[in-house]
């Protein structure tokens, strides 16, 4: 099995996480924040929706950069942010499919202009910059139904919530 095969089993199982969480939600909570320095609901929902789509997004480039590659999009419904999560997978699989061992270990930039942000191989970029990142965005998403005294759905085993 190469890596594409095994990220993409991952990027599926993720997905699902991922909408589980999403689920959750009801569109009257999406504007809602937890401190005056975190995003709201919505903004952060969308931050983790996109990251699900950074492997067709970022990793087909060699170099991508903020200033003129990333368009943020804040997402009005639950169902939207379930519908792009969705279409992120589609999309995130078919490059997968194109990617053999040897594209995943190209050099990768994040910047932003000419400040380099993170430089390594698409493999560690794949890791680091998205996996990691938006599981630990949607950590904090699963705090935000908390807060907001919503079932939080089990994500790597049940919830307190699902105990009951």
């Amino acid at each position: 099995m190469n890596y594409s095969e095994i990220i993409a089993k991952e990027f599926k199982v993720e997905t699902n996480n991922t909408r589980r969480i999403l689920a959750a939600f009801k569109d009257e909570n999406l504007g809602w924040r937890p401190h005056e320095k975190s995003m709201t609901v919505g903004e952060l929902a969308s931050h983790v929706v996109e990251l699900h789509n950074w492997v067709a997004l970022a990793l087909k480039k060699e170099r991508f950069d903020f200033q003129t590659d990333y368009h943020r999009h804040i997402a009005t419904s639950v169902n939207e942010l379930i519908e792009l999560l969705d279409k992120n997978l589609e999309a995130n699989l078919a490059t997968l499919q194109s990617f053999t061992d040897e594209d995943w270990q190209q050099k990768w930039i994040l910047c932003s202009g000419d400040y380099v942000i993170h430089e390594s191989n698409k493999q560690i970029a794949s890791r680091f910059i998205i996996q990691n990142h938006l599981i630990h965005h949607r950590g904090q998403l699963s705090v935000y139904l908390r807060l907001l005294d919503l079932p939080v759905p089990g994500i790597y085993g049940p919830s307190a919530d699902e105990k009951q």
